[in-house]
């Protein structure tokens, strides 16, 4: 069972991560064709598919697997499962204010700039080093 969930997990995480480079390239694309009204339109709509429909159950499908596997492989006495943990949090935390711009965007009360959204859009990288290092590398 635990290399079913892990099977999972790790497809889940890649589907996440999809959403966390791609939604924000989309943020830079609508803050800079905002006067491109029929693009507008356009882009809201793919921004809300990709958030919703993608983002939000690929990322819970991760949370939980993950849950699974760390409850299977033990917390106490892993301080990298500790430290894995509270990355992932922080990467939440970046996947919901997605979710904040996303419904600035809907309503055109945006400011944010492309460049603001093509810099933010390195976060999600800086994130997934420490995670995926502290999996491999097991440092505590």
């Amino acid at each position: 069972m635990y290399n079913w969930v892990l099977w999972f997990h790790v497809l889940s995480f890649i589907s996440w991560f999809a959403v966390l480079f791609y939604l924000p390239r989309l943020y830079v694309y609508h803050a800079e064709h905002i006067d491109n009204a029929g693009f507008v339109e356009v882009i809201k709509i793919q921004e809300m598919k990709l958030y919703k429909y993608i983002g939000v159950p690929s990322m819970w499908a991760t949370v939980f697997s993950g849950a699974y596997l760390a409850y299977e492989f033990g917390f106490s006495g892993n301080g990298w499962i500790h430290t894995k943990i509270f990355f992932v949090v922080l990467l939440m935390a970046y996947f919901f204010s997605l979710d904040v711009y996303r419904k600035q965007f809907l309503e055109d009360r945006c400011m944010k700039s492309g460049k603001f959204f093509r810099v933010y859009n390195e976060v999600p990288t800086l994130l997934m080093l420490v995670i995926v290092a502290m999996v491999v590398f097991k440092p505590f």
